[in-house]
């Protein structure tokens, strides 16, 4: 697709992802509009979309006039979301309400003010549960662990039924764990590799739980092409996509990987799960993500020691913006 020009809305706009995908977009000459609430404990940070030329509209999706926003668009990213699994245990109605109540409130506007509009779903791998097999694919069993993979998959499944039901071109992207520049840092509410990144930084000790957990972890510049093709490819239109990188690896050797990259200094310890987050583990998960491959020719570039790399740099000199 020849972004030049075209009008992209993208919720959850000055969040991780949202962030990532706007600089992107802006980047490739489209007219972009974010779309966030900043809302308490999430990914949004002002320092996100410094630069990158995109009109912000600093609303919450929940009340906001979505129709007006979504007036003549031509691709709708939606990224707006509450990620922190354990938000959704502690608040499932709050979690329900962006999830799900919100996302119906998008797509009865985008019927009426952009029908046409292609809409790419940001979804998660986390309502697959604890896996029957490793790598999970798009057919494995759908086991949400906890309140968040129930509102999450919710979310999608309204999308996936707007585009049964009018034909919408909608595809829906579950990803696995991200991260890179522009990730929350602060506290462990996005990934665990978040944390890791603030301690490394400040010269403290992380710590690993478990340890022997598998994951694959995807860069968020491979991301970010995933969703760009998803939107211009017209066969994945209709279907869900899982989101991998490259090979998985333990926690304790992505440890490892970040402390030999990091320096000398860089250290971790290892402890058991807190009995709160072990009743919501799943285990081992890395993705099969071959569907999506084939339908794009995606593939990750950004290779697990090069991404920590990466993203330490980014920080170090960003840190304050991010605390």
């Amino acid at each position: 697709m020849d972004w030049a020009g075209r009008r992209i809305l993208v919720t959850g706009g000055a969040g991780f992802l949202g962030a990532n995908l706007c600089h992107a977009l802006a980047a490739r000459g489209a007219q972009v509009t974010a779309l966030d609430g900043f809302l308490f404990g999430g990914g949004a940070n002002p320092a996100n979309l410094e630069g990158a030329g995109v009109d912000l509209v600093h609303a919450d999706i929940r009340d906001y006039d979505l129709r007006n926003l979504c007036e003549g668009r031509e691709v709708i990213f939606n990224l707006a979301a509450q990620t922190s699994h354990m938000g959704g245990q502690r608040d499932p109605l709050a979690d329900i309400a962006v999830n799900a109540v919100a996302q119906v409130r998008l797509i009865a506007a985008a019927r009426e003010a952009a029908p046409d509009a292609v809409v790419v779903h940001a979804s998660t791998r986390q309502f697959y549960g604890t896996p029957d097999y490793l790598p999970v694919d798009e057919r494995h069993p759908v086991r949400p662990p906890d309140a968040n993979g129930v509102s999450k998959f919710a979310g999608e499944q309204y999308w996936m039924i707007e585009n049964r039901t009018v034909g919408r071109p909608v595809v829906s992207l579950r990803l696995t764990n991200c991260y890179g520049p522009r990730l929350r840092i602060r506290d462990a509410r996005q990934t665990f590799l978040g944390i890791w990144i603030r301690c490394v930084l400040e010269g403290r000790p992380f710590e690993v739980w478990g340890g022997d957990q598998l994951r694959d972890m995807t860069y968020v510049d491979d991301v970010t092409e995933a969703f760009l093709l998803a939107a211009s490819t017209p066969a994945c239109f209709g279907h869900v996509y899982n989101i991998g990188g490259p090979p998985p690896a333990s926690l304790r050797e992505i440890a490892e990987i970040t402390c030999r990259v990091a320096g000398a200094d860089a250290r971790f310890t290892t402890r058991e799960f807190p009995a709160d987050r072990k009743s919501i583990d799943i285990g081992s998960y890395h993705a099969d993500d071959r569907a999506f491959r084939g339908a794009t020719g995606w593939a990750p570039r950004v290779g697990l020691a090069d991404g920590i790399s990466r993203s330490l740099d980014w920080y170090r000199t960003r840190l304050a913006a991010y605390l």
